[in-house]
């Protein structure tokens, strides 16, 4: 599950959007100051747009279905059963659903509650962010199917770290008394009352199913275009602007101080998973390595503000610390993995 259109889709239509603005901001900079590379500049996005069209179209329409049919209810299954199984699969439903961030802080306010499993929540919140249907197939479009591949893997194992390591360390002062007091559970996405519906996969029979259909389909095309337009806008600065060898120094190589370098510079750099893909795609034909690629993506998916809102808005301070520490060091650790294997 990760930070998909309804997070900030609500306003699109009624103001210009800070992504478009900014993508339209860095054009005419170009026009301004290098008006020589402005054709190239919009030549390389329009390019770079079309070769990704056919994985955002998927993206698009498998949301809209999922989105329609209500599949995100079969999120509830995953925390039935003894505590190991509800950590497995948390980390494999919020690694592979559809969803936004914010969409399921009521639903896991609700969880808390009644005494979920603290360690099944944060499996299923330190995969959400990184990995869903769009987000594969914008990256394999982007990067490689490998590297979508294993930043799956790796989000369903991070979340699986996280879970058991809460698990291990449920009687610690730390995971004490995880929930704020009055937690917020309100959310950018509007849901009241999540998961609370039966899925139904002939959507097409009911109206207000379709109508769902059409409008999630608008929305996420909406956002899915904004981030990659200006992923490639910036991805197209780099290629004429930043020398190759700059990155292959700072970020190049293969020990394991350019991984955690890269996992320290994507959290607070991290701007969308969407638009991450593209500029991660440049970043590694200029010199930066592997595994540096993979704790980036990683290490910045989890920090993410629409994830680390989901987390911070219903527990205190020090069990967000906590998460924001196994998204750390997982991402390290998903990186050397990758630096060796991919």
């Amino acid at each position: 599950m990760a930070d998909t259109a309804t997070q900030t889709l609500p306003t699109w239509r009624n103001r210009i959007d800070g992504a478009w603005l900014f993508s339209a901001s860095l054009i005419a900079l170009v026009a301004l100051l290098d008006r020589g590379q402005l054709i190239p500049t919009l030549s390389f996005v329009t390019k770079a747009l079309a070769g990704t069209a056919p994985f955002i179209l998927f993206a698009v329409f498998a949301i809209a279905y999922l989105k329609a049919t209500a599949a995100e209810n079969l999120l509830a299954r995953a925390f039935e059963g003894n505590p190991a199984r509800m950590i497995v699969m948390a980390a494999l439903l919020g690694g592979l659903s559809p969803f936004c961030s914010c969409e399921v802080i009521p639903f896991i306010s609700a969880l808390l509650a009644v005494g979920a499993p603290l360690g099944a929540v944060m499996a299923f919140w330190l995969a959400s962010p990184l990995m869903d249907p769009a987000m594969f197939a914008i990256t394999t479009g982007a990067i490689s199917p490998e590297f979508a591949l294993a930043k799956t893997v790796a989000a369903v194992g991070l979340g699986i770290f996280g879970g058991f390591g809460t698990l291990l360390l449920a009687n610690t002062p730390v995971f004490t008394n995880p929930l704020r007091e009055k937690p917020q559970v309100g959310g950018c996405c509007g849901v009241k009352e999540p998961f609370s519906a039966t899925p139904v996969w002939t959507f097409w029979h009911e109206p207000t199913r379709i109508e769902t259909f059409k409008s999630t389909a608008l929305e996420n095309g909406a956002f899915l275009l904004k981030w990659l337009t200006l992923a490639y806008v910036v991805e197209a600065l780099m290629v004429i602007y930043i020398p190759a060898n700059l990155i292959a120094n700072v970020l190049g190589g293969d020990g394991l101080g350019t991984v955690m370098l890269g996992a320290v510079v994507g959290m607070p750099a991290y701007l969308n998973g969407y638009a991450a893909a593209p500029l991660v795609a440049e970043l590694l034909d200029q010199g930066m390595s592997n595994g540096a690629a993979m704790s980036f993506m990683i290490a910045g998916g989890v920090s993410s503000i629409p994830a680390a809102i989901a987390v911070w808005a219903l527990v205190k301070p020090r069990v967000f610390a906590a998460y924001l520490g196994f998204a750390l060091t997982g991402s390290v650790l998903a990186g050397l993995i990758w630096q060796i294997t991919g």
